[in-house]
């Protein structure tokens, strides 16, 4: 079954770009994404740029509508996601807990819905 793990942070939360906090937060990553990867687990994951970086897109009375930034105000931003393919919940779980700012952050973990074109599904 295939798992979306949402990576959330505190906006300005974690270890500041330059320091030695940072290095070694970057390697934790690298090593979960090697991890997951090794065990064959990963199907795709990135980080995401800085919220300040979205457009959000609305189409209202058909017209098109968009916005600079994230959809909606949050204490925590999304800075990236894994999308894993593992047998149960439990993996995912457990794989969250994995994360190097859970921390100081959050994963939310969500089963990816399977649909066909044909509508079979």
């Amino acid at each position: 079954m295939k798992y979306m793990l949402l990576i959330y942070s505190p906006d300005g939360a974690g270890p500041t770009p330059g320091t030695p906090e940072f290095a070694a937060q970057r390697a934790a990553w690298f090593s979960v994404t090697e991890e997951l990867a090794a065990a064959g687990h990963l199907v795709a994951g990135d980080a995401l740029q800085a919220i300040d970086t979205a457009t959000t897109v609305r189409v209202r009375g058909g017209e098109k509508l968009t916005t600079d930034g994230p959809f909606a105000e949050t204490k925590e931003m999304l800075g990236g996601y894994y999308l894993i393919d593992v047998d149960t919940l439990d993996e995912a779980l457990a794989w969250s807990a994995k994360m190097p700012n859970i921390g100081y952050g959050s994963v939310e973990v969500r089963p990816i819905m399977e649909l066909s074109m044909d509508g079979a599904g």
